[in-house]
């Protein structure tokens, strides 16, 4: 739709150059036909409030200034020029057009790499609240600050609203990826809530693409970890990733571990006091949320390098029911490196497993698996007491997350696929509603395809 608002704009403003270069105009005429074109332009553009996708969001909220500001300026010209008699020159109103489009088009930059995406509908019986907070981890010095200040895990709660008294639900716990945030994922979580689970989204400071701390400062991904991330991934040996990933995975697991401990104890005792920071209109709320918490049942999944953390920490933990992996190559099962292969612990994997690959990995897996290539999520398949597995024909790494359908712009510059994301995001939620209700509810027998077709059928 942002197309469609530029071609009727640009059209205006090449009609008004076309009509005024015909009737012929001195400054003071051009001057209030210039006021008259930009005034209906934004009548142009409020009518078109009425067209789906067009909306005053922060999508258009750039454009509507703009065509304010520019009726506000062009008055004043209609006043200071009203009584000059000179033509205006054509260069003038060349140079007019080619300004007013670039204008234009910069206002509209966020309606062309953000949709007016609002959420997918929910299939579950409970409306959805979510509150957050922080955990300060008094044990660990933050690694990515030099003034020995703590690490900090901001967590962030879905949870159903409205719920009887007593009446408790599940705890899962997400992990975004390298360079996402808490919000990755928020049509899994919301689905999640809705039907009975208290979900708690964690963000990875200097990991999180932006995040804040208890200062309120907003802190952003570290260069260094970056850098790693897309040199060591793109270029880097089996030695170099095993390196470069032993960091990763120790923040990270350490970033989880703090979090459900904080959270079961927080749950248990109702005692936030120790490591938990919140303003005090929100205390009173996160309290209430982890009242909500079934701390004996207990759920983790992640996306990507959190995939890779939520099957590390339910590896190393016996307080955790299932386990999901969304597209994350689980770099905890790696030992070491030797000639240019990884060295994969093999041991048995005891908590119920779902995995979900993009469609590229899935055929990289069954090629390593025919060269005896040792690659990490192989050897865990083959070791886990229940593992189920998918993937969705022509998915790549974004598609299941919900990037493409906030900005499909910015997710396929990342890795997403000629996809239906809605149907997948949409098929993927409820099987892990499905997944989790048969592991950790104890309710229905969880069933799903070998894969599924990118496209709705």
């Amino acid at each position: 739709m942002a197309n469609l608002v530029l071609v009727l704009l640009a059209a205006l403003e090449i009609g008004f150059l076309v009509f005024d270069q015909i009737k012929g105009s001195s400054k003071g005429t051009w001057s209030i036909r210039r006021l008259v074109v930009n005034l209906g332009e934004l009548a142009v553009f409020l009518l078109m409030l009425l067209l789906p996708g067009i909306d005053t969001s922060f999508r258009f909220k750039g454009l509507i200034l703009l065509l304010v500001l520019r009726i506000v300026i062009a008055g004043l010209f209609a006043l200071i020029n009203r009584k000059k008699k000179e033509s205006k020159k054509i260069a003038g109103k060349i140079v007019s057009l080619v300004l007013s489009m670039v204008l234009i088009s910069g206002a509209l930059v966020p309606a062309f790499i953000f949709s007016d995406y609002n959420g997918l509908p929910l299939h579950g019986t409970y409306k959805v609240r979510n509150t957050d907070a922080i955990l300060v981890d008094k044990d660990r010095v933050e690694k990515f600050e030099q003034d020995g200040s703590c690490r900090e895990v901001p967590v962030y709660f879905f949870y159903p609203d409205t719920v009887s008294a007593g009446e408790k639900y599940p705890l899962i716990v997400f992990s975004h990826g390298a360079f996402g945030y808490y919000q990755s994922n928020v049509s899994t979580y919301m689905e999640l809530a809705s039907n009975g689970y208290v979900v708690v989204s964690l963000e990875h400071p200097y990991h999180s693409i932006f995040t804040h701390d208890t200062d309120g400062k907003t802190i952003i991904v570290d260069s260094d970890f970056m850098n790693s991330v897309m040199t060591t991934g793109q270029d880097g040996t089996e030695e170099d990733i095993y390196e470069v990933a032993k960091d990763w995975m120790e923040v990270r697991v350490g970033d989880m571990n703090f979090a459900i401990d904080e959270i079961v104890k927080g749950a248990d005792s109702k005692d936030v006091s120790d490591y938990w920071f919140e303003s005090d209109n929100k205390k009173a709320e996160v309290l209430s949320v982890l009242d909500l918490i079934d701390s004996s049942k207990i759920g983790l999944m992640g996306h990507s390098m959190g995939g890779a953390t939520s099957v590390e920490v339910g590896k190393i933990r016996d307080d955790i029911d299932a386990v999901i992996d969304i597209d994350g190559t689980m770099l905890g099962s790696i030992t070491g490196a030797s000639d240019g292969k990884f060295i994969v612990e093999d041991v048995d994997y005891h908590v119920p497993l779902f995995e979900i690959e993009n469609m590229n990995a899935h055929k990289e897996a069954i090629e390593a698996e025919r060269v005896g290539y040792p690659y990490p999520n192989n050897m865990i398949r083959k070791n886990a007491d229940v593992y189920y597995g998918t993937y969705f024909e022509g998915a790549l790494h974004m598609d299941y997350t919900d990037l493409p359908l906030f900005s499909p712009f910015l997710a396929k510059l990342l890795g997403s696929g000629d996809v239906d994301n809605e149907y997948i995001m949409d098929k993927f939620n409820l099987l892990a509603v499905d997944f989790f209700d048969c592991y950790i509810k104890g309710e229905g027998e969880f069933q799903v395809d070998p894969s599924y077709p990118g496209v709705s059928k």
